[in-house]
């Protein structure tokens, strides 16, 4: 099977509207956007996981095929999805909504809707969106942060998407952050996911405090600063492991910002004290990269999806 490939896009003088899928673990996403970035139809869909591969792509193409039908032609289309695409085979990978794993999605989705598009990586697509519409205007190169079920990231340099030789360019959840950590579905343990996704931290707040509670709870908690005697040495553990975890991209990347995504970025308290553990680990003399909470909120991920036709990816 060849690996799936970025195809020419409708020419943008012709096109009155764009498609973008934000395929995730819950949820499929799907908003249609007229040439100008407005919003003209917006719709979600539950994520069939319970059903399986197959069902997820109809899905996908049932969504792609209802836009299309409420929009002005000709529209272009771009798909973000967790995992990406192997450029050995073509098959999905490093997903962790893992039935997709090892499957061809691509070329199953544009078998069902008739046409070329491209796919990029659902961090990739918060980076691009954020890169350009959002809090990392203005920035070069722009690190775009997922901390949410999984973690991930995208790099945007010069306006496009850096993806790399091998097409990991970003994902620094994978990266080993606890040696001999908790075991990751990757099959490795230890990596950032384990420690700083919403799964990792609500997991590691009920061993901490022997409570179970959502991250949106706790985050309130801190607010209202109801809270138990173990919380001030869960959230130093959680602040020394980000400031760690971060300085590390930062001293291989150095970006011009990042921008923080997903579930865990409402954690007000990253941006104060997370944002001086992760400069504290920075191998310069002058430690100012801005760390800022994205604009765009869930609808980054679509938007960037949007965005890739144009982007050349």
């Amino acid at each position: 099977m060849e690996c799936a490939t970025y195809r020419k896009p409708v020419e943008s003088a012709r096109v009155t509207a764009r498609i973008g899928i934000d395929l995730g673990g819950t949820k499929i996403e799907g908003v249609l956007l007229d040439r100008d970035g407005g919003v003209l139809e917006r719709r979600r869909r539950a994520t069939p996981q319970a059903d399986g591969y197959e069902a997820i792509v109809r899905e996908t193409a049932d969504l792609i095929a209802e836009l299309e039908r409420a929009a002005p032609t000709p529209t272009t289309i771009g798909i973000g999805t967790p995992g990406s695409l192997s450029r050995r085979d073509g098959c999905l990978r490093n997903s962790n909504t893992v039935c997709m794993n090892g499957r061809p999605f691509l070329e199953d989705l544009e078998r069902l809707i008739g046409r070329p598009v491209p796919l990029e990586n659902d961090a990739n697509c918060f980076a691009l969106a954020e890169a350009k519409l959002g809090a990392g205007r203005g920035f070069d190169p722009v690190f775009g942060v997922i901390l949410g079920t999984g973690v991930g990231g995208g790099i945007v340099w010069n306006g496009a998407i850096h993806t790399g030789r091998l097409g990991v360019g970003g994902e620094w959840g994978h990266q080993t952050l606890v040696r001999g950590g908790l075991a990751c579905y990757c099959g490795r343990r230890g990596c950032v996911e384990t420690c700083l996704s919403g799964p990792a931290l609500e997991a590691s707040w009920r061993q901490a405090t022997g409570e179970h509670a959502r991250l949106p709870e706790i985050v309130e908690r801190f607010e209202r600063d109801d809270l138990p005697a173990q919380a001030s040495a869960w959230r130093d553990e959680v602040l020394e492991l980000f400031g760690i975890a971060l300085a590390n991209v930062i001293n291989l990347l150095d970006p011009g910002a990042v921008v923080l995504g997903g579930g865990v970025s409402n954690v007000r308290w990253l941006y104060e004290e997370g944002a001086e553990r992760v400069r504290a680990n920075i191998f310069s003399d002058v430690r100012d990269t801005p760390i800022l909470r994205n604009q765009l909120g869930d609808s980054a991920g679509v938007f960037g999806a949007a965005l890739l036709p144009e982007a050349g990816t």
